[in-house]
């Protein structure tokens, strides 16, 4: 398959500048939009109250022999693969986050919630719209709702 380009449209503004995995509820972050988009590029997101963020893990690492790993390293949970997990260190350094809308001051998108540290580049951004939530029933494994429980 053939590569491909991407280019940020923004860049994560936050006091978090170390990479930890827990306790991210708490923070607050901006977004700045790049050139060339401006406001207009967020007109109307602010009628939702949550928006799906888009990064590059740009200070994760890729390495092949971790495809298969137990998440963070817990002995008691079992061997899973990448995509069985939301780890950072993976192939195409990918985050995905809902994130609350907190408001808008120009260029400037305000969220709660954002896992991603000072300066992380922005791929995209969406409204997170109820309906493309999951339908049905979910489920996931005890070791996860574990791991996630001082994530946010």
């Amino acid at each position: 398959m053939d590569a491909f380009e991407v280019v940020p449209v923004g860049r994560v503004v936050s006091s978090r500048v170390e990479v930890i995995d827990d306790g991210w509820d708490g923070e607050r972050a901006a977004i700045e939009l790049l050139a060339p988009f401006d406001e207009r590029a967020l007109r109307g997101l602010d009628g939702f109250s949550h928006c799906v963020v888009i990064t590059l893990l740009d200070r994760a690492v890729w390495d092949e022999a971790r495809v298969l790993r137990r998440p963070r390293g817990n002995p008691d949970w079992p061997e899973v693969g990448v995509f069985a997990q939301r780890v950072k260190d993976r192939p195409n350094r990918l985050g995905i986050t809902t994130c609350t809308v907190l408001g808008l001051t120009g260029a400037v998108l305000q969220v709660g919630g954002l896992d991603a540290v000072d300066g992380t580049p922005v791929l995209d951004i969406k409204p997170h719209l109820v309906e493309f939530g999951p339908r049905g029933e979910v489920r996931q494994p005890a070791w996860a709702t574990e791991l996630m429980r001082g994530y946010w």
